[in-house]
């Protein structure tokens, strides 16, 4: 089943910059979609229209349609103005390149945003931290050290923690915006086994910091260029045979 349906979704910044050009796509769920391409093509315009982020920016035009999935509800239209984004932002979470703790303690960072939400429950509270912790691959690394401040991890582990907040609010749709740009080939590798098992789960959109992680952790891929969408197959066919020569010289790097 497919979590986002995209036609013709155009987005237009005052600046002119990194703005999308009717792109039409289907995400499926429970997957790794990767978007990849050279800087400004896109890619990340297409994660903050997911989750309304784009509301922030500059935008001077947007038309086209992005609806959410469910098996159990109606499509919901992402770009529809009565559409509740701070609802939409709890299903569909966002993690950026340069991870940012809050100034609290581990277990702090990861029950912050469940007590917004209304939750006291102590219990709940705990099991939601181990839980998004493990799932994060971070929790045997800190788990005797929960109290201590976040800022104190390493940048790897302030990237996982970032990842294990999202995780804590059980969110149906993971974005991830150069999760691993910053950090050492290890904490990278745990990171990349993380989405592969969290994508049993949840559905990750992930725009990566190299073709050669697009490759490795793609499920299926779109290449973007200046705006366009080039060509989207399946990971396994559009780095060896891709359809298009545009495609083919960038996975080859020949430009970019």
């Amino acid at each position: 089943m497919n979590k986002f349906v995209i036609e013709d979704l155009t987005v237009l910044y005052s600046d002119g910059n990194e703005s999308l050009k009717g792109v039409s796509l289907e995400i499926p769920a429970n997957s790794i979609t990767v978007l990849f391409g050279p800087a400004g093509g896109g890619k990340s315009t297409l994660l903050r229209v997911l989750n309304r982020l784009n509301d922030l920016a500059d935008v001077v035009q947007i038309s086209g349609k992005a609806h959410l999935l469910d098996a159990q509800e109606e499509p919901l239209d992402i770009l529809d103005s009565g559409t509740d984004v701070i609802a939409l932002r709890r299903r569909v979470a966002m993690v950026f390149a340069r991870p940012i703790v809050l100034p609290m303690s581990i277990r702090e960072n990861l029950t912050y945003g469940l007590r917004t939400a209304g939750e006291r429950h102590k219990a709940r509270l705990e099991e939601a931290v181990q839980r998004s912790l493990e799932q994060a691959a971070l929790w045997e690394e800190v788990k005797d050290r929960l109290n201590t401040p976040a800022v104190a991890l390493s940048g790897g582990q302030q990237q996982r923690l970032c990842l294990a907040r999202s995780l804590a609010l059980q969110p149906e749709v993971i974005l991830l915006d150069e999760p691993t740009s910053g950090l050492d080939p290890i904490s990278t590798t745990k990171v990349e086994a993380s989405l592969q098992e969290l994508k049993q789960s949840y559905t990750i959109i992930l725009v990566p910091h190299s073709v050669q992680q697009a490759a490795r952790t793609a499920d299926q891929a779109a290449f973007f260029l200046q705006g366009q969408l080039i060509e989207y197959a399946p990971g396994k066919s559009i780095f060896i045979t891709p359809q298009d020569k545009r495609t083919e010289d960038y996975v080859e790097g020949r430009f970019g």
